[in-house]
Formats: C-alpha cells, structure tokens, sequence
C-alpha cells in the first residue's frame, strides 16, 4: 500500500504536533513530553516504511511530490529522495524521536522546548527532501531560527555567546548560499528553482564567474560541516547546548553541509574539478586538526566536538576524489558519524547528570562501579576509531580506497588522523574507567533504563552497519554512480 504525500507527512508530522503542545497546560510536563513522543515516533514509522519501499539501484527520485507555490516567479513545492538523501531522511527522525526522550531532563520552559524542538525537526527533514533550490534554502533557514532559540535558552552559562556565534556564522554561509541561488535563478531561461533543471544546464555554467560561486556556496557547506578554518562556532555551541540539542547538532545539522555538496557541487562540474585538489586538502587539515585539538582536551564534551571536525573531513576528502568508493564513504561517514557521535555525546550527557562536571581528569576507575556505562561508552569510542565491525572502520575504509589512487600523500596524511584518533579515544577511556575508583563517586547510580533506551537503537546499528554495510551500499549505488557521471 502505497502512502499518499509522504514526503510532506514526513516533514510536517512533527508541526501537528506544537499546537497541541501550546494548548497543553504549562505544568503538564509529562503530557507536553508524550506528544513530542507522538509526533515524532509516528514520522520514525513512516521514515522507516518509506526507506524499506524505496527502490534500490535507480538513479531517478523517488516519492515525488510537485505543485506550484509561487507561480509568478516560477517557485514550486519540489521534493523527492534518492540514494543521496535517503539515508539521512531515515537517520533525521531517529536521532529526532531518541532526542525527544534524552530532554525529559529539561525542567524549565519545558512547552517552549519541544515546540522549538519540533519545529527543528521540520526544518532539518525538508531540507533533505527538496528538490526546489528556494524551498530547500527556506527549511535552511527555518532549521537555524529554532536551533538558535534551543542554545541560546536551555544551553550553559555561556549559552548566549555561543548561540549568536552559532547563528552569525550559519547566517554568512547562507548570505553566500542566496547569492548563488539568485545568480542561478536569473542566469537560466525561464528563470528557474529546479535543482533538477539546473543539473541538466550544468555545462552552461562556466567561467571565472561561475568559479566564484562555487567557492561561495562551498563555504556555505563548510561552515556547517564544520570544515577548517570556518569551524571554529562548533566548539562553543556543543558546549553550551543541551545534551540533546548537541546530539542534534551533530547528528544531523553538520550533514547538512555535506549533502548540499553532494546535491549541489554536480551543478558546476567544471569549478568543481578546478577546486577538488583543494576541497581534498581542507579536508585532510580537517581530520588531522581535528584529532589534535581532540587530544588536547580536558573537558569530555569538547573532546567529542573537536572529533566531529576530524570526522566529517572524511566526508571532504570522498567527495574531492568523486570515485565510488570516496563518494560511498562520504554517504556512511554521514550515517556512521550521525549514530556514533549521537552516542558520544548522550554519554557525555549521562555522566554530567550525575557527576555535575565533565573534567575527564577528575573521574577514573568508573568501570568498576557502572560497568554497563562502560561498556556502552566503549562501544561508541571503539565505532569513533575506526575499530573494524563498526560502521566507522567501514566509512573510513571506503573514504581511503577511493582516495588513494587520486591523493596518495593526502590519503597517506589523512590514515594519521585515524592513528590520533585512536589515541585520544583509549586515553580518555583509561582515565574515566580504569585504575582505581575515585572516591568521590562511590555511590555513582549506573546508567538508567530511559538513558538505555536512547543509546541502544544507535549502538546496534553501529554494529549492525560494520558487520552487514551492503544494505545501505546498496541504497545509496546508483545515485552516487549517477553523480560521477553527471559531474565528468
């Protein structure tokens, strides 16, 4: 049976949801709570129906929704996935529903919360649903406004700081963003918002002109990767976010700038073979960086946010080398990165809960006292280094093949990010869990059943996805092969 309008179901589920909230009486905490549940369980169904009737191998979008919006300036209400966006579009409303449950934590302003939350969730799934370059920068910008609110609000004692850095970088990359999307609009005829349409003109886009937006719209995607040097809002906003907003943060809102390379960058194939060598090298300074600034840290949650950025260069360095394997690495470091970083800092959230710090230095010995905790957090550092049977090792691992034959000394470099990463992940295992128990958390409660219930969807599908990855290879093939020819 055949679901009418899914798409639109899938991005507006999670709307139908804020009014009842808003309606909800402001001390019925555990009533607003169960309607986010709700609205966002109900859009996991359907992402998970969606992805199992989805069509594998073809290159052409799928579950097509078209109509015109505004008509007078040629604006339509566009969507559809393919191989590109149809791993995020499962991974959105997980991370989303998972998330929902991680904020029962939050005590104050608890109906403005997940009404925001909800919103977030809207915009961050149309975004990967649009096929109309002005719709998809509208769930662009729909997705900061929340997201800006949600740090700025329920975040840390330097909250607002980070949410205006948050929000003026992401807002600069967007400046950029409609600049491109007006030069392309105007630069076809009839004026168009077709990223479809504008695919099938590529060729007609060339020239110095052409070269500059390119840059403009990569640096756009680059801030929200986050890649070297536009990275520097990340830090602060995982820091100051709730846990749950930073799961989100880095689940899903840092792939976001890796799939606008992906959908976008095939738009101007002759700037892109211009700049690859480049994008490659930014993304190798990613990735080692990345590890070193993670290794230099003493706080549990910087750590896990500086290793967002050595990760996601993996991402840059696949779609600089535009190969099968560098662009299918590119795809599960996005799915991967989401499910174990998502873990990171659920852990992360579980401990402050308790300890009431993150100084890693000031644990040690926890193994012994919450060893399921320990375990767990294992499991996700080991998926974060690459540990082969872990989604991460798969991801890399593809990244590298694909390289390697386009950036030898790159790759070569790249493969010490990963030695660095392995590093910091065992010596931070070794001071939070081994040696003997700090007496201070003598009395330290093990990790509960509702912190349980978040972290084991994520941690099977890390293990499921480095054991079996042929499932989502397969998903993800044609549109991918599609890609490199459409870009030659």
């Amino acid at each position: 049976m055949s679901i009418p309008n899914l798409l639109s179901l899938l991005i507006f589920l999670p709307i139908i949801g804020v009014p009842f909230i808003l309606i909800s009486p402001r001390n019925k905490h555990n009533l607003i709570r169960t309607i986010s549940a709700i609205a966002t369980g109900t859009q996991l169904l359907f992402a998970i129906y969606l992805f199992t009737a989805f069509e594998r191998g073809t290159t052409a979008f799928q579950f097509v929704e078209r109509a015109f919006w505004i008509k007078i300036f040629n604006i339509e209400y566009y969507l559809g996935v393919d191989g590109i966006s149809i791993l995020m579009v499962l991974l959105t409303p997980l991370i989303s529903f998972l998330g929902v449950f991680a904020s029962f934590g939050i005590k104050q302003g608890v109906k403005g919360y997940f009404s925001l939350y909800l919103l977030l969730d809207t915009g961050m799934m149309g975004v990967f649903c649009a096929l109309d370059f002005f719709l998809f920068y509208v769930f662009w910008e729909v997705m900061l406004l929340p997201m800006y609110f949600l740090i700025g609000i329920w975040g840390g004692p330097r909250k607002e700081y980070a949410a205006i850095k948050f929000f003026i970088y992401t807002l600069a990359g967007s400046v950029l963003m409609l600049l491109c999307m007006l030069a392309f609009y105007f630069s076809t005829e009839p004026h168009t918002f077709d990223i479809t349409r504008l695919i099938e003109l590529r060729h007609t886009f060339t020239g110095v002109g052409w070269l500059f937006a390119f840059i403009g719209l990569y640096i756009a995607f680059a801030i929200k990767v986050p890649a070297f040097p536009f990275h520097t809002w990340l830090p602060d906003a995982h820091v100051e976010a709730p846990t749950p907003i930073s799961v989100i943060l880095a689940g899903i809102l840092l792939k976001m700038g890796v799939y606008g390379m992906l959908r976008f960058f095939v738009i101007l194939p002759e700037a892109f073979h211009k700049c690859a060598f480049y994008l490659a090298l930014i993304g190798v300074i990613s990735i080692v960086y990345g590890a070193l600034c993670s290794m230099a840290q003493r706080d549990f949650k910087k750590l896990v946010a500086f290793s967002s950025i050595s990760h996601m260069g993996f991402c840059t360095l696949g779609i600089a080398a535009m190969t099968p394997q560098g662009l299918s690495g590119a795809a599960m470091q996005m799915f991967s990165h989401g499910c174990i970083t998502g873990m990171l800092f659920l852990i992360v959230g579980v401990i402050y809960d308790r300890a009431h710090h993150r100084d890693i230095s000031g644990f040690g010995g926890l193994a012994s006292k919450v060893p399921v905790y320990a375990a767990i957090t294992s499991l996700a550092f080991f998926g974060a280094l690459g540990l082969p049977g872990l989604s991460g090792f798969i991801a890399e691992i593809l990244v590298f093949l694909g390289a390697f034959n386009i950036y030898t000394t790159l790759t070569v470099i790249a493969v010490s990010g990963v030695i660095i990463t392995a590093a910091y992940c065992l010596w931070t295992l070794q001071r939070v869990f081994l040696g003997p128990l700090n007496p201070k958390y003598q009395d330290l409660p093990e990790i509960n059943g509702r912190e349980m219930f978040t972290l084991v969807p994520l941690g099977l599908i890390v293990i499921f996805v480095g054991v079996y990855p042929m499932p989502l290879l397969k998903m993800i093939e044609g549109s991918l092969a599609n890609l490199i020819t459409l870009i030659k």
